[in-house]
């Protein structure tokens, strides 16, 4: 039975990032996959700023750099059929310079990060399905699976990182999701060819039953997602006289509905099936066992509204290779020893998760979202800093406080009531 110092599960970015980590650290690595890439998934193919120097470091940036992408200068938000409020990113302190997000398709973003480790002395196990844990003593010690000629395998290891999405082995294992209370959300996701996008933004619309994010990837195409809450395509079936609606079927008309859209898509094609993702929005419990580490979706996924996956994967496995790079120093992979990754990334993203549930209750509300989208309008401040941290180039302490929230949902109207007029960008009054 081959023995590594540690066994990464999944391919994608997570796992890749913590491989590449590991492997600069010195580690003896293997890292599982049960696809053979490149593959695609379900993703908004949106990675905030925040994401270049993590991908730098990587060694990825280049390699995404020479396939030319969609660079977005931020976000454009329209509320229940308003038009859009473009809002940039804040000028950097340190460049002078406004950054910009990659928009990258995901199946060519996962192939360029599975070859840069390949390119490394990480051995790669394509098409190996993890299973099942080994054991020693209740520690996680080694990966049981299937390859691709369904032959078992088993690999050991002083350490497992579970870096296999929402479905990962270990939230199956040992039961550790958390579903949200209330509804669960579903996405939708195909690429168009031909969309009007009116500029390098991605396209936010909200209205009911859900919400829309519309982006170039560059060649022409956009990818266009929609998210609804799962109850809503329930009710649609049971409603449904004649049988039930198709995905497809369903993912158009609610695209169509909503104006704004349909003048984006009504001359555009789309280019591949609709396909579809559940369980969006959901909480982990803490890791059972000692020799276990899990990181990105696997850790849990923060709705695609205020936040994409790709940069928590990438921060989260480098604060988690910090951990298990001072556990082998310690010879200490206990559970206790490894759970500092849970505590050092709730005290990064906390904010960022409470955010998150504050505009997810806001957007949800039409009066309060038509309201947030004037005062960010009217305050430009107010617009950069929100964006700012959405893009991950703020940290999130800066609009998660009653401040930031009552001038979000106050200020507008304080102006107009006063008759003194709106709020300039230094958030001090301007005459009318």
């Amino acid at each position: 039975m081959k023995t590594f110092d540690i066994i990464v599960i999944g391919g994608g970015p997570a796992g890749c990032a913590m491989a590449l980590d590991l492997n600069c650290r010195g580690y003896d690595v293997a890292l599982c996959d049960q696809a053979k890439f490149p593959r695609d998934k379900v993703c908004g193919e949106f990675i905030s700023p925040g994401a270049d120097p993590i991908l730098e470091q990587l060694g990825v940036l280049a390699s995404i750099e020479a396939l030319v992408p969609k660079r977005l200068k931020g976000v454009a938000i329209s509320s229940y059929e308003s038009a859009e409020l473009e809002m940039d990113y804040p000028v950097s302190t340190e460049t002078g310079l406004r950054p910009s997000s990659l928009s990258v398709p995901r199946f060519q973003l996962d192939a360029l990060f599975i070859k840069k480790v390949q390119s490394t002395s990480v051995k790669v196990f394509e098409q190996h399905k993890v299973t099942d844990f080994i054991f020693d003593n209740g520690c996680v010690a080694g990966v049981h699976g299937w390859d691709e000629n369904k032959t078992s395998f088993s690999l050991k290891a002083k350490l497992v990182v579970d870096a296999g999405g929402r479905n990962a082995v270990s939230l199956r294992k040992f039961s550790l999701k958390q579903e949200p209370k209330g509804n669960g959300k579903i996405a939708f996701s195909a690429h168009w060819q031909g969309v009007r996008l009116p500029d390098d933004y991605c396209y936010m619309h909200v209205s009911r039953p859900g919400y829309t994010g519309i982006s170039s990837v560059g060649n022409g195409r956009a990818n266009v997602v929609l998210v609804v809450d799962r109850s809503v395509l329930d009710c649609e079936r049971v409603e449904k006289v004649e049988g039930v609606e198709k995905p497809e079927t369903f993912y158009h008309r609610v695209l169509m509905k909503n104006r704004r859209r349909r003048e984006m898509l009504q001359d555009a094609e789309r280019v591949e099936p609709v396909r579809s993702v559940e369980s969006l929005a959901f909480a982990v419990r803490p890791v059972p066992c000692s020799g276990l580490v899990l990181v990105g979706d696997a850790m849990g996924f923060i709705d695609p509204f205020t936040g994409e996956g790709i940069y928590l994967s990438l921060r989260s496995s480098q604060i988690a290779s910090e951990v298990i790079h001072a556990g082998f120093q310690s010879s200490n992979f206990s559970r206790n020893f490894l759970s500092v990754y849970d505590k050092r990334r709730q005290e990064e993203f906390g904010g960022k998760f409470l955010l998150s549930r504050v505009l997810q209750w806001l957007i949800y509300n039409r009066p309060f979202c038509n309201r947030v989208l004037k005062s960010l309008s009217t305050n430009r401040v107010l617009a950069e800093t929100l964006v700012g941290v959405i893009g991950d180039i703020l940290p999130a302490k800066k609009v998660v406080s009653m401040k930031f929230l009552f001038q979000l949902l106050v200020s507008p109207f304080a102006g107009e009531a006063n008759g003194k007029g709106l709020l300039s960008r230094d958030n001090s009054l301007i005459a009318k």
